[in-house]
């Protein structure tokens, strides 16, 4: 295996991570603590955690089948997806959109169900790493919409 390929490789499967990585600089977490949440509000340092293991579990589905030649619904699925996933944080953090947030979170349930479908035809396996991401959007879901509601 040739040194570009290995770097290509690397950067599928970090890309997420990275990517994240670089728009949470300009995230401004700190009122996030002032916000009235709801029941079940995970801890503040949860959310660094999960992400980065998501991130990484989306970046792992996509690499596996990247070389497919059936992908390109994958690609545009998986980019637009991620896209805004990072749109996300931005929106939420930032301009305090909660009710926009929350509506994209929606979207993004909606995507990947989509994304997990078209995985599941090329590889059941890349389907069943999606599922905590699944889970978990469903959880950000309840977060976000008792934060739109309690603020």
């Amino acid at each position: 295996m040739d040194l570009k390929k290995k770097i290509n490789d690397f950067i599928i499967i970090f890309l997420p991570l990275i990517l994240a990585s670089v728009i949470s600089i300009f995230i401004d977490f700190n009122n996030f603590s002032l916000l009235n949440k709801p029941p079940l509000s995970p801890p503040k340092f949860i959310f660094p955690i999960v992400w980065s293991i998501l991130y990484l579990l989306m970046g792992i589905s996509y690499f596996i089948i990247k070389y497919d030649k059936k992908e390109k619904k994958i690609q545009f699925l998986y980019y637009i997806h991620l896209f805004f996933n990072l749109i996300w944080p931005i929106l939420f953090f930032n301009y305090k959109l909660y009710l926009i947030s929350t509506l994209l979170i929606l979207l993004l349930i909606s995507l990947l169900i989509n994304l997990m479908y078209e995985y599941s035809k090329i590889k059941k396996s890349i389907f069943y790493l999606n599922i905590p991401y699944l889970i978990w959007l469903i959880y950000a879901f309840y977060l976000s919409l008792g934060i739109c509601i309690l603020n």
